[in-house]
């Protein structure tokens, strides 16, 4: 499950609980939710922002917090059982057997169970039958292994097969999240042998094995969010622009971890390619990252701004080592 989920239930079984434990300390109830101060205290804000559309008073769910306990003055409804329109009943089903269907979001078995229950529900409520889900799809072991590492912040081994290389490596990652981007799932994790962020496509994890430490990516790779709208020319926005770099074949690993489209092959091994990106000042710094490996052949201010990059490095540079 990935963090954003886990938080989602986290925040629904909150006020039931706290219902339940009436005036329980911040200590307590953290100990008792599996999370760090700091993070329950961040939990109570935003349950005290939630509540219907609006923002009328008696509409938000309604806390008191401040005095080393916690007790809920207004539910607004999260104490009660949930109970779906028909339409809102479809939408569930619908967004489950989507996430069914991409390795490593969810557990699959859990999801076929949640699907099988809703619409039973569904057709006891309409009074007919509901076409039942078939549910012959089995997480294999390497899927399993990585939702694992990455739901208990473990690191992880997994065997990676490279498309742009044909071949299989082995590599040791601290687990970041797990992200769906167009068509695909990917695991972002910290690569320790690249020293640096990197995706990798479930489809393409041969293997994985939970090890036995803690995921420990640096905290500013953590904190950073996953770029979904560069990663592929389907999924981000069509008036962004797109640069065509020429890209030596020492670093056609790029492939594999950029949201990168071959045009052609080079002579001696190399590739020109596109890419889309938001802003000139990020591909800049992108493109700086390779030094002579990757440069640019369109369009023109993009490559003027990575010239007036290198440039203004060289000379602060300079300017340090003259210190």
């Amino acid at each position: 499950m990935s963090n954003v989920s886990t938080r989602l239930v986290r925040l629904l079984n909150m006020v039931p609980y706290f219902q339940a434990n009436p005036q329980i300390s911040h200590a307590a109830a953290a100990a008792d939710l599996g999370v760090t101060q700091k993070q329950l205290l961040a939990d109570l804000e935003q349950l005290w922002m939630c509540g219907l559309p609006g923002g009328a008073g008696g509409s938000m769910i309604d806390l008191d917090f401040e005095d080393g306990t916690i007790e809920v003055i207004f539910s607004a409804g999260m104490d009660q059982a949930l109970r779906l329109t028909s339409p809102e009943a479809t939408g569930v089903l619908m967004a489950l057997r989507a996430l069914v269907d991409v390795p490593g979001v969810v557990d699959p078995e859990a999801a076929r169970s949640a699907i099988a229950k809703i619409e039973a529900a569904a057709g006891a409520a309409s009074g007919s039958a509901v076409e039942p889900t078939t549910g012959d799809q089995v997480e294999n072991q390497a899927t399993a292994a990585v939702r694992e590492a990455t739901r208990e912040h473990r690191a992880l081994i997994v065997e990676y097969y490279s498309a742009s290389h044909d071949t299989v490596s082995q590599r040791t990652v601290d687990p970041i999240r797990i992200a769906v981007i167009g068509d695909h799932s990917y695991l972002e994790a910290w690569c320790r042998a690249a020293e640096g962020v990197r995706l990798f496509r479930f489809d393409r994890i041969v293997d994985a094995r939970v090890l036995d430490e803690p995921s420990a990516p640096p905290e500013p790779a953590r904190r950073a969010g996953t770029d979904t709208s560069l990663f592929s020319a389907e999924t981000a926005d069509p008036t962004l622009p797109s640069a065509t770099l020429l890209i030596d074949a020492s670093v056609s690993w790029m492939f594999d971890y950029y949201p990168l489209r071959v045009l052609r092959e080079l002579p001696g091994g190399g590739f020109q390619a596109a890419m889309t990106y938001a802003s000139d000042e990020w591909m800049a710094r992108f493109v700086l990252g390779f030094g002579a490996a990757v440069t640019v052949a369109d369009p023109p201010v993009l490559a003027e701004k990575v010239r007036q990059s290198a440039v203004a490095a060289l000379q602060a540079y300079s300017v340090s080592i003259g210190e």
